[in-house]
């Protein structure tokens, strides 16, 4: 079985961005770090949903999270972005937008 990032599998990985919700918070953060009302105003998702939505992109390795203040600063984790910017590398494989 192929793996990818954080020693999970492909197929793990991609099932994650299969949801609508979490690729687009992956978009999102391929133009830069955003805090999470900065990416909850802009996808208008409910609170606890995006949440776990952060959870489960925070546990495949696709994300990270720094307190800053009273907000938390969301960015991919290192490698996640292409060099070129256009596509999400899940160490498997990347998929290209």
């Amino acid at each position: 079985m192929l793996t990818g990032r954080n020693g999970k599998s492909c197929p793990e990985l991609l099932k994650a961005l299969a949801d609508q919700t979490r690729l687009a918070v992956l978009l999102q953060l391929m133009h830069g770090p955003q805090y999470v009302q900065e990416l909850n105003a802009a996808l208008g998702v409910e609170q606890t949903l995006f949440s776990h939505h952060l959870k489960i992109l925070r546990r495949m390795g696709l994300v990270i999270a720094e307190r800053s203040g009273k907000g938390v600063l969301y960015q991919l984790a290192p490698g996640v972005a292409s060099e070129k910017g256009d596509a999400i590398n899940l160490g498997c494989c990347e998929l290209k937008f």
